[in-house]
C-alpha cells in the first residue's frame, strides 16, 4: 500500500504511484492557501491595472514590503511538507530581504538567510543557475526545491531592511499535507558573512550545531582581495566530537564545488584559453564569476554551490564545517601558500532534529552590504 508520505518522494520513476497528500498553494492571490480560495482578491498591488475587469483578474499579484517591515509570506498549520518555492522581486539590493523560515512554533527560526545567497545569487546580480534543488532563471526567478516537512506548523517571513525603499515580493510556495513519518528532519539554513577574513583564520561555513542531521550542500560567494589563485583551502567537517582534526578534509576549494585546476581549463590543456570558466550541473556548479573592469570595479567575485544529494555528510551529535582561504606567495622557487584576508559569505543547508540552537545574531546592513 502507498504511504500517505510517497506524495512527498517523487521521481520520474514513481510520479505514476498516488497518495493521500493534499497539494495546496499560498501566493498573494491566496494568502492561506485553504481550497477554493484563490484568485478572490479585490484589493491588491494589481487593482489599478485590472480596473474595469472585476475580481480574479489577476488583482493581487504580489505584496509591498515598506522599510523595516516583516511580512508573513506563509502560515501553514501541519502535517505536511514544503515542496517548491518560486519568489522574485524587484528590489536589486539582495542582502536587504531577509527570509526566516520556523518550525513547529519554536521560538527561534531554523533559516536565516539573505534571499540573494539562499538562492545561490550573494553578488545582487543574475546568473543563471541550473541544479536539483536551487534554480535561477530570467530575469532573477528564485526557485528552491529543497522538500521541508513539518509536523505542527510552518512559518516563512521576509524583513526589509531597506531604510528608503519598499520590497515588492511575487511569491508562490506549493506544499503537500500529508503525515510526516517519525524519521523525518527538519530543514535548516544559515548565512554567515565575514570581510576581510582574519590572517590564518580559517572560514566558519557553520558552527554550533547540536542534535542528529545530515548537512546537505553549501553555497559560498567569495570576493578576493588578493590577485592570483585563491582556491588552495580545504574544506572540514569536524563532526561527533572532533576538536582539532576533522572527520571529513578536502583537497582544495573548486575541488569540494566539484572542478578542478583553478575552475581554468588552460592550467592543463595548452589549447586552451586560460580564464575561469562557470558552470552549473544538477549537484554543483561555478555560476557567477565577475570580473574587474581594470577602473572601478577591481574585485574578482565568485558564486559557487555544492549539493549533497546522494552524498549527504551524516552526523549523530554536532557539525562544525570550515573553510581554508589559501593563495600562493609571489616567489617563483620554492612556492609557499598564501593565508588569504577575503571577503567570504556563504550559507550552509542541512536537516536536523529539533529544537534547533540559537543562530548567530544576523550583522547589521551596512556589514552584509554588498559595494
Amino acid at each position: 500500500m502507498t504511504s500517505p508520505f510517497s506524495g512527498l518522494d517523487l521521481n520520474l520513476g514513481n510520479l505514476y504511484r498516488l497518495s493521500n497528500a493534499k497539494t495546496r498553494s499560498i501566493s498573494p492571490e491566496n494568502f492561506t492557501g485553504e481550497k477554493g480560495r484563490g484568485g478572490m482578491a479585490t484589493e491588491g498591488t494589481g487593482a489599478s491595472c485590472a480596473r474595469g475587469l472585476g475580481q480574479g483578474w489577476k488583482i493581487s499579484p504580489s505584496i509591498r514590503i515598506e522599510p523595516g517591515e516583516t511580512r508573513v509570506l506563509a502560515d501553514i498549520t501541519g502535517p505536511g511538507a514544503i515542496q517548491q518555492i518560486w519568489l522574485t522581486t524587484a528590489n536589486l539590493r539582495w542582502r536587504d530581504l531577509i527570509l526566516r523560515i520556523y518550525w513547529d512554533d519554536q521560538e527561534h527560526p531554523s533559516v536565516v538567510a539573505p534571499i540573494g545567497d539562499f538562492f545561490c545569487s550573494g553578488w545582487n546580480k543574475f546568473s543563471q543557475v541550473t541544479s536539483l534543488a536551487v534554480c535561477v532563471n530570467p530575469g532573477r526567478a528564485f526557485n528552491c526545491y529543497w522538500q521541508m516537512p513539518f509536523r505542527q506548523r510552518a512559518r516563512i517571513e521576509i524583513e526589509n531592511r531597506d531604510p528608503d525603499d519598499f520590497g515588492i515580493i511575487y511569491y508562490q510556495v506549493n506544499y503537500a499535507l500529508t503525515d510526516v513519518p517519525e524519521d523525518a528532519a527538519y530543514f535548516h539554513a544559515q548565512f554567515r558573512r565575514t570581510n576581510p577574513l582574519p590572517f590564518k583564520e580559517d572560514y566558519t561555513i557553520l558552527d554550533g550545531v547540536t542534535g542528529r542531521g545530515q548537512f546537505v550542500g553549501t553555497y559560498m560567494a567569495w570576493g578576493t582581495n588578493n590577485a592570483g589563485w585563491w582556491g588552495e583551502g580545504e574544506i572540514k567537517f569536524f563532526m561527533d566530537g572532533d576538536r582539532d582534526f576533522p572527520t571529513i578534509c578536502g583537497t582544495g576549494t573548486e575541488d569540494y564545488f566539484c572542478g578542478a585546476y583553478n575552475f581554468d581549463g588552460g592550467v592543463v590543456d595548452a589549447t586552451m584559453d586560460s580564464r575561469y570558466r562557470e558552470f552549473t550541473t544538477p549537484y554543483a556548479g561555478l555560476p557567477q564569476v565577475i570580473r574587474p573592469d581594470g577602473v572601478y570595479e577591481s574585485q574578482m567575485r565568485f558564486g559557487m554551490y555544492r549539493w549533497h544529494i546522494h552524498d549527504p555528510i551524516r552526523f549523530d551529535n554536532d557539525l562544525r564545517v570550515t573553510m581554508q582561504a589559501l593563495g600562493w606567495r609571489t616567489e617563483k622557487k620554492d612556492r609557499r601558500y598564501l593565508p588569504l584576508q577575503d571577503d567570504i559569505a556563504s550559507v550552509a543547508f542541512w536537516y536536523q532534529t529539533l529544537p534547533t540552537a540559537p543562530f548567530p545574531e544576523l550583522a547589521d546592513r551596512d556589514y552584509l552590504e554588498v559595494i
